[in-house]
């Protein structure tokens, strides 16, 4: 059958893409937080059998893609995977699929990025996925500042942290804090630690190395960045202020695309908006600007 250009771009907003020189799509289906159960992958495979060219993909957004799909099948694969608890989307000038590091089970993870990533997923792309933005949003969710996930090179990104506290009281001068401190932000100084908080990336290996235990860390905490992107053009995030909360890190994720749709010109990303308007101008809104009560306003906001 002859496929049209509305036909196409149709079924694009479901999640499915053209492949080239066919009338086949591949699909693509959302995990959430990066993560599928066994009985949901095993389903996939046997659908891209059933209906495609029976090898899925995985994609950099940490979902899961198969081809050959006929545009005739389109409806079929939907219903399919729906019933496994499956979506199909993740396309256009929205919120794209969240992803999540797997700081859950890793052994230098400081919290359970998955469960983050799942609210992520739950309140951004579910609760604001037919927003419209005047180009794609990514948020990433990192839990430690290996940045595996690459938190700042997305729109948004949540580093997670571990900050280190000191009791000069019990500090023995020993220096093994400068031997284990792998940002060299460690030194000791007139027979105590001082610590260099500009360089320190607050990873928190030191917390359990001091034998006097004049080193510790407690909370969790993250760290934002706003306005990164990578690809053809690349820009590192800017770093927001101050670490956050979980709580705080959400709130700032909303006002961070609404700020987007605020400010943001169709067909413009995130991070040239913000080398456009400028960091600091960027940065004061999100931190002390009327975002969230003006929330109505700006998505009632023509695009």
């Amino acid at each position: 059958m002859a496929l049209s250009k509305a036909d196409i771009q149709r079924v694009k907003l479901m999640g499915f893409l053209h492949n080239r020189d066919t009338d086949c799509f591949s699909c693509r289906v959302i995990t959430g937080n990066g993560t599928l159960t066994a009985e949901q992958l095993q389903a996939v495979g046997r659908i891209a059998e059933q209906y495609g060219s029976g090898t899925c993909m995985f994609t950099t957004r940490m979902t899961v893609e198969f081809s050959g799909v006929p545009y005739e099948k389109i409806d079929d694969v939907v219903r399919e995977l729906s019933a496994v608890g499956l979506t199909t989307g993740g396309t256009g000038a929205r919120v794209r699929p969240v992803t999540a590091c797997k700081g859950t089970t890793c052994v230098f993870g400081f919290y359970d990025t998955q469960a983050l990533g799942q609210k992520v997923h739950e309140r951004f792309y579910e609760g604001m996925g037919n927003v419209r933005l005047p180009h794609k949003f990514k948020i990433a969710v990192g839990g430690c500042p290996n940045n595996c996930i690459k938190p700042d090179l997305n729109d948004f990104g949540i580093v997670g942290q571990h900050p280190p506290k000191f009791k000069e009281e019990l500090c023995r001068g020993c220096k093994l804090c400068e031997k284990f401190c792998r940002m060299g932000c460690m030194k000791v100084v007139d027979g105590k630690m001082q610590r260099d908080t500009a360089v320190c990336n607050n990873c928190g290996y030191c917390a359990d190395k001091c034998p006097f235990h004049a080193i510790y860390a407690e909370e969790v905490a993250y760290k934002l960045y706003v306005g990164g992107r990578w690809g053809r053009v690349t820009r590192h995030g800017t770093p927001l202020p101050g670490l956050y909360t979980e709580a705080e890190a959400l709130d700032m994720i909303e006002k961070a695309m609404l700020l987007f749709r605020d400010w943001g010109q169709k067909g413009e990303r995130f991070a040239a908006m913000i080398d456009r308007v400028g960091e600091d101008k960027v940065v004061d809104a999100l931190l002390h600007g009327d975002l969230l009560a003006r929330r109505d306003e700006i998505l009632a906001k023509e695009i």
